[in-house]
């Protein structure tokens, strides 16, 4: 059935060891996903193009898929021969192949099968084509037709006789063709008409868990970290993994082998140089050795690096023709190699031309800088041993690198350069302080920082000025990752005072400004002028002074700088900065609305996803922001997954103001659930970040008073009052303390001496962090005044938490405090709240509670418009139609209008089942007005 092919190819032939087992001989895997994709193809579409480059399993597939039993179809399989360029003896093969998946030897009614046609002459392609689709015609059974390698037909009719076949095929056949390379075949019709498949190999690529698999089988036991990493170095290719599967077998140091892997393997070289180098004519050898160089290659840089034209039409050529080059934008312009194949081209690269390859890195380095790709210049100049231009060339744009997030490239080609270079530089030393803050070593930073400083002092004015802004921006990060908020408020407002205008001819400009250099944050210099310089500080000052005061609770001040930078980044054209300051922003949006607040999370997170920045540190705050946000309003599963995400993209030694966010979020969900020994650890984590800053979190106040609270709610009230005693007269006198203080008193079952606790927040004397804190001691004299038996005080104090918690469906408090046994005692038809009542009820008493949570999807549902939630909260409540339109002062018609929309769109007929509907979709319990 099967004729000559790639040998390594027919190599991976699966083939079942066992019925079922999932395993198959020689230590292979059978990939039932990858043939289930292909069966699915075969039976749906007439044609299926399977298009991949040399060892990526297509004949294996082919096989995999042609060998199952039970069949209902017969299968004529035809490897074409290398090099075949007779159509006639092409035709002739495939006809015979016919024939004999048709029978053996006999037709149907036992006649004698009629022999082939004999080799003529200038035979009719054409006439051959109609003989095939006769007899497939005829027979009357339903055939599969499998060709493989079809890039081994090179007769220049081939593209129009094969597309004569592919497009009038009768009725019950199918047929799949395996190539390397994309034949001009005209089957757009049957791509319009849905009749096309195509595999490709992105689909034929081993995933990571195949290729633990395909380790597994050939019983080879690796770390799950090495099989991933030789999945990364393969890319999932599976040529490569079966060449790494057989040397590995029996290798006395596996994981060294894999770390070493690659297209220098002496097997992987012979095999690519076989299959695909050797195959390209001299002018294409050249480019691709030439420019193997390069990460990514365009037609410009290769016309460059070649010193021929027509690079852009020869690597669209290499594409199309699965040779291991791959487009890395919609447009095709710019392109890379397989990793493999690229470390193959630079062993020859280096074998072949080992006087060019200097010269080629310092082209490329000119080229990449002159269109602002500085890494990327500085890489290939180090290549190039072009040390000193190197270290000039990072001097002077590292500060323009980790504006853009690029702190940890910086950090990298530092580490590139051999042990001394710009030793005696103070230039260099800048760079050496961009990397120390990059790497979390902030007292080596600062050091670097001052020696820096002491050079600036004496520099020429435009190095002055450019040394002195870089020496800012670095000291200000340091500064917020040590929580040193009054530093940075200090800095701040002396970088962004207006410009005194005297000028360097009799008085100091704002470049004159001395500064010392004992100590961090020292420059004192004014932005002056708006220049690129100025405006890249200045971006970098109102973003740190907006994330301290984001910190500090000064959330108007916060919110009103971070605006104004993330403007001032866009025009600059600094979009990591821009981000950084919208990522802060939602958090001090919460002055305004937690919706707001929200709303602007989910914006940054989508400007940031725009990057591929959406798991970086710099969207963390919108992260944890957004959890914090959806922990409030009562989403509890929803929140764990954003906290989750900002957990990952948090380091342990970031910023800390992000991480006791993310610490005091993750306690508050736990201590919704009713978790209180987990909601401790998370409080007891929090704590020891701000013990960690130098600067006080402006949240941390909250920490104290519910690890108090937390304590007296576990029984541990002794150690709570404890606590409250160490605390100083200024904190213990804010509101959060005397919540904190009340919570211990009511499990005392002093609640008369918890009410006069309260008293103090609930008449507005006790300075407390927001509204929040009056809420939740509400809800606590609510409690104090059920235990003391006046049911109607309890009611009318819950009643006053519901007023302050509408206006953003605040939930959490009434979850932390138990509150919703409170609000069962609420009659729904004697308050405006009943909706909130029921998202908490609904919140809170949610069967995943105290489990893990619930991250299932919902049901699909129509989208319901504001106004109609708004409506659904109130169905469930004993109001009538009237009452609620006098609730939400609108008329009766458009309450029947949202109603008769709300059913259609829930599916439901009356208004019991759209309560139902409601509460399974949790549409009554997730805030979304």
């Amino acid at each position: 059935m099967i004729g000559r092919t790639d040998p390594l190819e027919r190599a991976m032939i699966d083939l079942p060891a066992v019925e079922g087992s999932g395993k198959a001989e020689s230590g292979l895997i059978l990939r039932h996903d990858l043939v289930g994709v292909l069966d699915r193809a075969i039976q749906e579409q007439r044609v299926t193009i399977v298009s991949a480059p040399a060892g990526s399993g297509k004949t294996s597939l082919l096989s995999a898929w042609a060998s199952r039993p039970g069949a209902d179809y017969r299968v004529a399989f035809l490897t074409v021969r290398p090099g075949q360029r007779d159509m006639q003896l092409f035709w002739l093969a495939l006809l015979g192949a016919i024939r004999t998946a048709a029978g053996t030897g006999t037709g149907h009614g036992g006649e004698q099968v009629p022999p082939l046609p004999p080799v003529t002459p200038g035979a009719d392609g054409s006439a051959l084509v109609d003989t095939v689709l006769s007899e497939l015609e005829e027979s009357g059974d339903r055939f599969v037709l499998v060709i493989d390698d079809l890039h081994e037909l090179s007769a220049p009719e081939a593209a129009a006789q094969l597309t004569e076949l592919l497009t009038r095929l009768p009725a019950g056949v199918r047929t799949v063709v395996a190539t390397r390379r994309d034949l001009p075949l005209r089957l757009h019709r049957l791509r319009l008409a849905g009749d096309l498949a195509e595999i490709r190999a992105a689909e034929l690529r081993f995933t990571e868990d195949e290729t633990r698999r395909l380790l597994a089988g050939a019983g080879i036991t690796v770390p799950g970290h090495v099989a991933a990493m030789l999945h990364q170095r393969t890319e999932g290719w599976a040529a490569g993994l079966r060449l790494a599967v057989l040397s590995l077998a029996g290798h006395a140091e596996p994981e060294r082998f894999v770390a070493e892997f690659s297209g220098t393997d002496r097997t992987v070289a012979e095999y690519l140089m076989a299959e695909m180098l050797e195959r390209q004519p001299p002018h294409v050898q050249r480019l691709l050795l030439r420019t193997s160089l390069l990460d990514r290659i365009n037609g410009e840089l290769a016309d460059l690096l070649t010193g021929a034209t027509g690079s852009e039409r020869i690597l669209l050529g290499l594409e199309d023709a699965n040779a291991f080059v791959v487009s890395l934008d919609s447009s095709r312009t710019w392109f890379r190699y397989h990793r493999m194949f690229g470390d193959l081209l630079r062993l020859e690269l280096r074998r072949t031309m080992p006087a060019d390859i200097a010269g080629l890195h310092r082209l490329a380095a000119h080229w990449l800088a002159a269109r602002g790709q500085t890494a990327d210049a500085v890489g290939h100049l180090q290549a190039a041993g072009d040390w000193d231009a190197a270290a000039r060339m990072l001097t002077d744009h590292a500060l323009g690198l980790t504006l853009d997030g690029q702190a940890g490239t910086v950090a990298a080609l530092l580490r590139a350069f051999p042990a001394g270079t710009g030793a005696d530089s103070p230039d260099l030393a800048l760079v050496r302080a961009i990397a120390d803050q990059h790497d979390f070593r902030l007292d080596e930073t600062a050091a670097h920082l001052r020696e820096v400083g002491e050079y600036a002092a004496t520099a020429p004015p435009a190095q002055r000025r450019r040394l002195r802004m870089a020496i800012a921006s670095v000291e200000l990060l340091i500064a917020r990752r040590r929580g040193h908020f009054d530093s940075i408020v200090e800095q701040a407002e002396m970088l962004l005072r207006p410009d005194d205008g005297r000028t360097s001819d009799g008085g100091r400009t704002s470049t004159d400004t001395a500064f010392g250099t004992g100590t961090a944050l020292s420059t004192g210099t004014p932005l002056g002028t708006d220049t690129a310089l100025g405006s890249d500080l200045k971006a970098v000052t109102l973003l740190n002074l907006g994330v301290t005061e984001a910190w500090s609770l000064r959330l108007a001040d916060s919110e009103r700088h971070l605006a104004e930078g993330a403007a001032l980044a866009r025009r600059i054209n600094r979009p990591y900065l821009e981000v950084a300051c919208l990522a802060h922003l939602g958090f001090a949006s919460t002055v305004h609305s937690f919706a707001l607040a929200r709303q602007r999370c989910e914006e940054a997170i989508e400007v940031a996803a725009g990057h591929s920045w959406d798991a970086e540190p710099v969207i963390a705050p919108a992260l944890a922001g957004l959890a914090n946000v959806l922990a409030w309003t009562g989403r509890f599963d929803l929140a764990e997954q954003w906290l989750d995400r900002a957990r990952r993209a948090t380091h342990d030694e970031g910023e800390p103001g992000v991480r006791l966010l993310v610490r005091l979020t993750a306690a508050t969900l736990r201590a919704a659930r009713g978790q209180w020994h987990r909601a401790l650890e998370e409080f007891a984590a929090a704590r020891q970040v701000q013990d960690f800053m130098v600067g006080e979190h402006g949240l941390t106040a909250r920490v104290d008073a519910w690890t108090i609270a937390a304590r007296a709610r576990l029984g541990m009230t002794g150690e709570a009052r404890a606590a409250l005693a160490a605390l100083d007269d200024r904190r213990s006198g804010t509101g959060e303390i005397r919540n904190a203080a009340a919570t211990v008193l009511l499990a005392e079952r002093d609640p008369a001496a918890a009410r006069r606790e309260l008293r103090s927040v609930l008449d507005g004397d006790a300075p407390v962090l927001s509204h929040l804190t009056r809420i939740e001691a509400h809800l606590l004299d609510a409690f104090a005044c059920r235990d003391l038996g006046d049911e109607h005080a309890s009611r009318e104090a819950a009643e006053q938490a519901l007023n302050l918690a509408e206006p953003d469906r605040l939930i959490l408090p009434f979850a932390m405090t138990g509150a919703d046994r409170l609000l069962t005692a609420v009659p729904r038809h004697g308050t405006s709240h009943a909706a909130l009542i029921t998202d908490i009820v609904d919140a809170v008493r949610d069967p995943g509670r105290r489990t893990e949570p619930n991250t299932s999807p919902a049901p699909p549902v129509r989208e319901l418009s504001r106004s109609e939630l708004r409506v659904l909260r109130y169905l469930p409540t004993h109001l009538t139609r009237r009452d609620i339109a006098g609730e939400l002062s609108v008329s009766l018609n458009t309450i029947d209008t949202h109603i008769r929309r709300i059913y259609a769109k829930l599916g439901v007929a009356d208004r019991t089942a759209a309560v139902e509907r409601g509460r399974e979709l949790r549409l009554l319990s997730m805030g979304r007005a």
